[in-house]
C-alpha cells in the first residue's frame, strides 16, 4: 500500500485536480488547451531535449530493452487491429486507429514521473531512451498504416505514402526536440561546451513539464466521456494494460535484462494509452469515441496495473 499512496497517488492527484477544476469550470477548456499546448509544444520538447543531450549512449541504451519494449507494442496493435477488424467488423480506418490505442503508452507524461518516483531521478535514464525512438517510431508507424489503408483504390506511390508519413512526424514538436538532443549529445561528445546558464534555462523550463501536462492531462480526461464501444474499449485496456507489460516482461526474462533496463521497459510499458491515442484517432476521424474512452478509462485503471508492477518488479 506504501508504494500506492506514496508513488502512484501523487502524480494521479495531480491529474485529479486538473479533472476536477474542469469539472468546476474553474479553469476552462480554452485555459486547459493553453496549458497543454505549452506543455507539449515548449516545455515538453524541452525536456526530452535535455534529457536526450545527457544520455549517456554507451550506458543507458539496452538494445534488448527496446526488442522487449517494442515487441510488445507491435503484439498489442497487431493484436487490437486484428480483432477489431475481425471480431468487431470495424472499418480499417477505425481498426487502425483502435490498433495504435493499443500501441501507444503515455511513457512520457506518466512513465517519467513514476519511475522517478518509484525509482529516483537516475533511475529514469532507461526511459529516455525509450522514449527517444518511441514518438519518432510508433508515429511513423500509424500514419503509415492509415496512409496505406486510405490510400487503397488510390493511385498513391509508395514514395508519395512514405513522404505524407515522414512529414507528419517531423513537425511533430515532440520529435523536433528528440532530434536536437540528439545533435547536441553528439556535439558535447565531440567536445563542445555550453556555458551554465544554457543548461540552467533549460532545467528551469524542464522542471516545469510535467506538473504542467499532469495538471492540463486531468483538463482534458474531463472531456472524455466512457460511452459505447464498451467492446472496443476493453480490448483497447487489455491490450494496453496487461498485453504489452506482460510481454515486455517475459522478453525481459529471456533477454536477462538488468534491474534497471527491466524497470524502465515494464513500467514505461505497463503506462495507459495517452492523449497522443486520442489525437491521432482525431486526425484521422476514426475511432474517435473509443480513444477518448480508453484514454479516460485505461488511466484510471492504470493506478492498479502500475501498482502491481511495481510490487513484482525488483
Amino acid at each position: 500500500m506504501t508504494v500506492l499512496f506514496d508513488v502512484i497517488l501523487p502524480v494521479f492527484i495531480i491529474i485529479g485536480f486538473g479533472y476536477l477544476v474542469a469539472w468546476r469550470k474553474m479553469f476552462t477548456e480554452v485555459a486547459v488547451d493553453g496549458l497543454m499546448r505549452f506543455a507539449q509544444n515548449f516545455a515538453v520538447p524541452v525536456l526530452l531535449f535535455t534529457n536526450v543531450a545527457r544520455l549517456d549512449l554507451s550506458k543507458d541504451v539496452n538494445i534488448g530493452m527496446w526488442i522487449a519494449f517494442y515487441a510488445g507494442a507491435f503484439l498489442s496493435y497487431f493484436i487490437g487491429w486484428g480483432l477489431a477488424r475481425v471480431s468487431l467488423k470495424r472499418s480499417p480506418e477505425d481498426a487502425v486507429a483502435i490498433g495504435f490505442c493499443c500501441l501507444f503508452s503515455n511513457s512520457l507524461l506518466l512513465g517519467i514521473p513514476i519511475m522517478e518516483r518509484a525509482y529516483g531521478a537516475e533511475a529514469v535514464a532507461g526511459n529516455v531512451a525509450i522514449i527517444a525512438i518511441h514518438s519518432p517510431l510508433l508515429y511513423t508507424f500509424g500514419i503509415t498504416m492509415m496512409e496505406v489503408t486510405r490510400a487503397r483504390g488510390q493511385s498513391l506511390r509508395v514514395g508519395q505514402i512514405a513522404m505524407r508519413a515522414l512529414s507528419g512526424v517531423l513537425h511533430t514538436p515532440l520529435i523536433i526536440g528528440i532530434l536536437c538532443g540528439a545533435v547536441m549529445n553528439l556535439l558535447l561528445s565531440a567536445g563542445l561546451v555550453l556555458p551554465q546558464g544554457f543548461w540552467a534555462a533549460s532545467d528551469m523550463m524542464a522542471r516545469a513539464a510535467l506538473p504542467a501536462a499532469l495538471f492540463g492531462l486531468g483538463g482534458v480526461l474531463h472531456r472524455y466521456r466512457p460511452e459505447g464501444d464498451s467492446t472496443a474499449i476493453a480490448l483497447c485496456c487489455i491490450c494496453s494494460l496487461v498485453v504489452h507489460p506482460v510481454t515486455t516482461y517475459g522478453l525481459g526474462l529471456v533477454f536477462k535484462l538488468p534491474t534497471e533496463a527491466m524497470r524502465s521497459a515494464v513500467i514505461t510499458a505497463s503506462m495507459a494509452p495517452g492523449v497522443n491515442a486520442y489525437l491521432f484517432a482525431a486526425i484521422y476521424n476514426s475511432a474517435k469515441r473509443v480513444a477518448a474512452s480508453t484514454v479516460l478509462v485505461s488511466t484510471a485503471l492504470s493506478m492498479l496495473t502500475i501498482w502491481f508492477w511495481i510490487s513484482v518488479l525488483p
